[in-house]
């Protein structure tokens, strides 16, 4: 059997996640991406099929202090920034997707300041 690259074995971790979790609107789902450059964060209501509020390291609201999007700082506001727009939309609590990546580095810096800002999951 050939070897699976490294996004198609995430992206079948992801797929056994979203088994289970499923974003309502009374607890929507925080979806995290990351790629080498970038971290992603969206809050999802999957009833709906709508996204209620997104952040990431590429607006200029997270990154006026950052010379690298693709980090743990970076993360870290990015976490910051999607719990606070969360937050001011009504949204207390939601179920923290991390898109089959490791809860390890940056899926975990940015769950860590999301939490510190408000969001509980």
């Amino acid at each position: 059997m050939p070897k699976l690259a490294s996004n198609e074995v995430r992206l079948r971790i992801h797929q056994r996640i979203r088994k289970t979790l499923n974003g309502t609107p009374v607890r929507p789902r925080l979806a995290v991406f990351r790629s080498n450059k970038h971290i992603y964060a969206q809050v999802i209501d999957d009833a709906k099929g709508t996204t209620l509020t997104a952040a990431s390291s590429l607006e200029a609201d997270a990154k006026k202090d950052l010379k690298n999007g693709g980090n743990v700082a970076a993360a870290k506001a990015v976490g910051k920034l999607v719990a606070q727009r969360a937050k001011a939309r009504g949204i207390d609590a939601v179920l923290f997707d991390r898109g089959g990546y490791l809860y390890h580095g940056r899926v975990k810096a940015l769950a860590e300041a999301a939490r510190e800002a408000g969001l509980k999951f």
